[in-house]
């Protein structure tokens, strides 16, 4: 959780606060629960990753209103296109797709993804704070450090739209294709920008793409083979 939030959370306490309206009880039945009870609950639920709801889920604010890939008028004139030819199940690609961010990283360039992220941070960004709700499962709208999900079809597709500081909107879709006896696993990051900025933006970080991607979708690929 951001220090700021937690700071925030923490003066809260400096004020013993007992409240005797109970009108909520008349239209939700819940029983009360103990500070004690309630906090080891929560930390179990964490610690088993069954988490339900996360304060990230509804940082930054308005998130819902913010423009789909699919609501383009015009597809993005910039992306960059990354892929490979497997044998491996496409569930096991996909279980391997879906691990990424968070707690498990970026593979071997997780060190440019966190650099990034410090960098979304000092512009007031929510850089990787944020993390992910849950390791071993993922929904619509879920957040995976800087990126928040648009899309997800089962062995299929995932596909992410950024939410750190840009001079332009981003995406980050990851599909896998059924070729015959094999799979073919595809990366593509999309940027829509019609600012001067923009536009020199992603010509600056272009070259950084082929390294990251190509080991992005290599460290994927590997990963699979670990997974039943």
């Amino acid at each position: 959780m951001p220090v700021q939030i937690t700071k925030c959370l923490m003066e809260g306490l400096t004020n013993e606060v007992c409240c005797q309206e109970d009108t909520i009880k008349s239209i939700l039945q819940f029983s009360n629960l103990p500070y004690k009870t309630a906090l080891i609950r929560a930390m179990n639920r964490e610690e088993q990753d069954n988490i339900h709801t996360r304060w990230s889920d509804a940082y930054p604010p308005a998130h819902e209103l913010a423009l789909k890939l699919n609501e383009l008028i015009d597809e993005p004139k910039y992306s960059t296109f990354y892929s490979l030819s497997t044998e491996k199940n496409a569930s096991s690609l996909f279980q391997s797709i879906c691990a990424i961010g968070g707690k498990e990283g970026w593979f071997s360039t997780n060190w440019m993804w966190w650099l990034r992220g410090m960098v979304d941070r000092v512009i007031l960004g929510v850089g990787l704070s944020r993390g992910r709700r849950s390791q071993t499962s993922l929904a619509i709208n879920d957040v995976i450090d800087f990126w928040r999900i648009e899309d997800l079809q089962p062995d299929k597709r995932l596909l992410l739209r950024a939410e750190m500081k840009l001079p332009g909107k981003a995406w980050l879709e990851f599909k896998i294709e059924d070729n015959d006896d094999t799979r073919k696993l595809i990366v593509v990051p999309y940027y829509y920008t019609k600012t001067l900025i923009g536009k020199i933006y992603w010509y600056i970080f272009l070259p950084f793409h082929e390294f990251i991607f190509n080991d992005l979708i290599k460290q994927i690929e590997k990963k699979a083979e670990f997974i039943a």
